[in-house]
């Protein structure tokens, strides 16, 4: 796996995004980051990949009792149904893993709650595997701050790379000239990004008052 140079940067053609048990009982007892905070970053990263073509697979945890995925995340994907499963570890669920061998890429991409269990998990078995895996820490989190940092922190000794949601987008974007794609990450800029989000659309408001002046 690569560390370091370019081409340790994330490349939206290589990446498969994983995003694991995003739902209600899991952020009952959230309590490394705001809950709310994790809800935004996560579906401002779900929308990100959907904007620069990365391939999302949805998984939950026993979704008949534990419940269904978060609503921000479906409305991302309204057609696509998550893979329910019983198994704790995502990467012994057979159908995740072929599901993201189907899409050809080897850079995973992942997310869920909690840090220390659900993400954990599947991320030391996959790179263990010969997968190449970054962890979005700030769309993920743990039952403790304790909990999250201390899972982080043996992830990251094992070989993940740690980013945040908006540093991925950037990644993905690397670029402003590659217009393509400008217009839907400034969108989820502005809808998730917070300040950020706000400055750009006083610079939208700007370019269009000195077009008309």
């Amino acid at each position: 796996m690569i560390k370091t140079g370019l081409d340790a940067l994330l490349a939206p053609e290589e990446c498969v995004l994983l995003l694991m048990d995003h739902q209600p009982f899991q952020f009952a007892n959230l309590h490394s980051h705001e809950p709310t905070m994790v809800v935004n970053n996560v579906v401002g990263l779900a929308k990100g990949a959907k904007a620069f073509g990365v391939p999302t697979i949805l998984t939950t945890i026993n979704a008949s009792t534990g419940g269904a995925l978060l609503p921000g995340i479906q409305a991302v994907f309204p057609e696509q149904e998550s893979i329910d499963r019983t198994l704790i570890n995502t990467w012994q669920d057979g159908r995740v893993v072929e599901a993201i061998k189907a899409t050809g890429r080897k850079r995973v991409v992942m997310a869920g709650l909690w840090t220390e269990i659900c993400l954990a998990m599947p991320a030391i078995q996959a790179i263990g595997e010969g997968w190449d895996v970054t962890i979005v820490t700030d769309a993920s989190g743990g039952v403790s701050r304790e909990a999250h940092d201390v899972a982080v922190t043996r992830m990251v000794s094992a070989g993940a790379n740690p980013m945040t949601w908006l540093a991925v987008l950037g990644e993905w974007q690397r670029d402003w000239a590659r217009t393509a794609t400008v217009p839907a990450f400034a969108q989820v800029i502005v809808e998730h990004a917070g300040g950020s989000g706000v400055a750009f659309q006083w610079e939208q408001q700007l370019l269009a008052t000195s077009k008309h002046g």
